[in-house]
C-alpha cells in the first residue's frame, strides 16, 4: 500500500492546464493544511523536546538524520543554532545520507542502504546519552530506519519526523511525530508540504530547547554570535534593550566585551570587569541569567 505522500492529489489534477495564479493559488491553499497538521502532533512534538533537553542538559547531543530533502533540513537547521545561540557545533548535527555532497546534489541511491544509516552515526561517534531524530516523509526510507534502529538498542532516544501514519520508521522511534499533511500539489514531491511540516517542525524542537536550555533571555537571541555587520547592530540593539543603555553607552560595554554580547551584558548589568564576567559565564554553563544571579549573590555576601 502506498503511503499518503505517494498518493495523487484530486486538486491539483490539471494544474499543468491553469494559468500561473490559479496554480499559485492551489499551492498556496494546499500550504494552509500544514500548520494544522502540525498542530495535531504538538503533544509529540513536547514530549519528545522535553527528553531531548533533559540529555543536552547531562551532556548529550542531537543528531538529525534523512535523506534527500529531509537531510538537507537537518542540515539546516543545525547549522543555524551555532551563530543564534552561541553553541558548539557538536551540540546538534545534522547527518544527510551521501555526505554533504548531497545538500547541492541528489544522491538518491543512499536511501535503500540501511546499514549506512548506521554506519553513519557510528562515525559521527554517536552516545547513549545522545538523541537522534530520524527524518523521512514517507516514513518507510531504509537508510534512516537503520539509523534509528541501530541508536535505540545503542540507548540514545529516538525520534522520528514522518507525513504518514503507522510508518515503519515511527514503530522504531520512541517518540513518533506524525504530520500529516496529505497528498501534495505534485505527486510524491515531499519538498513542499511535507518538507515544510518537518522544517517547521525541527524549528520548533531546536528553537524551544535552546530557549529551556537557558540560551535566550526574555524573546532576545541574548547569547548570538555577531559575525558580521547585522548581527553586531542587533547585538547592540538588544543590550540596549535589555540593560536599559543609550546606543553610546551599549557600544562602550560591547567593545569592552570585546563583542561578546553576553559579556557586555553580565558587565552592564552587574558591574563587574569582563574577566569576571567570562568567568561567570563559563562556571553558569553560557546561561546569561544564571550567570548574572551568581554574581549578585556572591556581591551580596561580601
Amino acid at each position: 500500500m502506498l503511503p499518503i505522500t505517494e498518493n495523487e492529489n484530486p486538486l491539483s489534477a490539471e494544474i499543468d492546464q491553469m494559468t500561473t495564479i490559479e496554480a499559485l493559488t492551489i499551492i498556496n491553499e494546499e500550504d494552509k493544511k500544514v500548520a494544522l497538521a502540525v498542530g495535531k502532533a504538538l503533544p509529540q512534538i513536547a514530549k519528545a523536546t522535553d527528553e531531548i533537553v533533559k540529555r543536552l542538559s547531562e551532556g548529550g547531543r542531537l543528531f538529525y538524520i534523512g535523506t534527500g530533502t529531509s537531510g538537507r533540513l537537518g542540515v539546516l537547521d543545525a547549522a543555524e543554532l551555532p551563530p543564534t545561540y552561541g553553541v558548539s557545533p557538536d551540540l546538534v548535527r545534522g547527518i544527510i545520507a551521501g555526505g554533504y555532497s548531497a545538500l547541492y546534489q541528489a544522491t538518491e541511491a543512499s536511501e535503500d542502504n540501511r546499514e549506512a544509516g548506521a554506519d553513519d552515526l557510528r562515525k559521527a561517534g554517536i552516545s547513549p546519552g545522545d538523541s537522534v531524530i530520524g527524518l523521512a516523509a514517507s516514513g518507510r526510507t531504509p537508510y534512516t530506519i537503520g539509523a534509528v534502529d541501530f541508536a535505540r538498542r545503542l540507548g540514545c532516544f529516538t525520534v522520528c519526523i514522518v507525513c504518514t501514519p503507522d510508518s515503519e520508521l515511527a514503530r522504531v522511534a520512541e517518540v513518533a511525530i506524525e504530520a500529516i499533511v496529505g497528498p501534495e500539489v505534485i505527486t510524491g514531491s515531499t519538498r513542499m508540504k511535507a518538507g515544510t511540516a518537518q522544517k517547521m517542525i525541527l524549528n520548533m524542537i531546536s528553537t524551544v530547547s535552546m530557549i529551556r536550555l537557558g540560551y535566550v533571555k526574555g524573546n532576545r537571541m541574548t547569547n548570538v554570535r555577531p559575525a558580521n555587520q547585522k548581527l553586531r547592530e542587533r547585538s547592540i540593539r538588544i543590550l540596549m534593550a535589555e540593560c536599559g543603555l543609550g546606543k553610546e553607552k551599549a557600544e562602550e560595554f560591547f567593545l569592552a566585551a570585546n563583542n561578546d554580547l553576553r559579556i557586555a551584558i553580565i558587565m552592564a548589568q552587574t558591574g563587574v570587569n569582563a574577566e569576571m564576567a567570562t568567568s561567570a559565564l563559563s562556571k553558569s554553563d553560557f546561561v546569561i541569567r544564571r550567570a548574572i544571579e551568581w554574581l549578585q549573590n556572591m556581591q551580596e555576601d561580601k
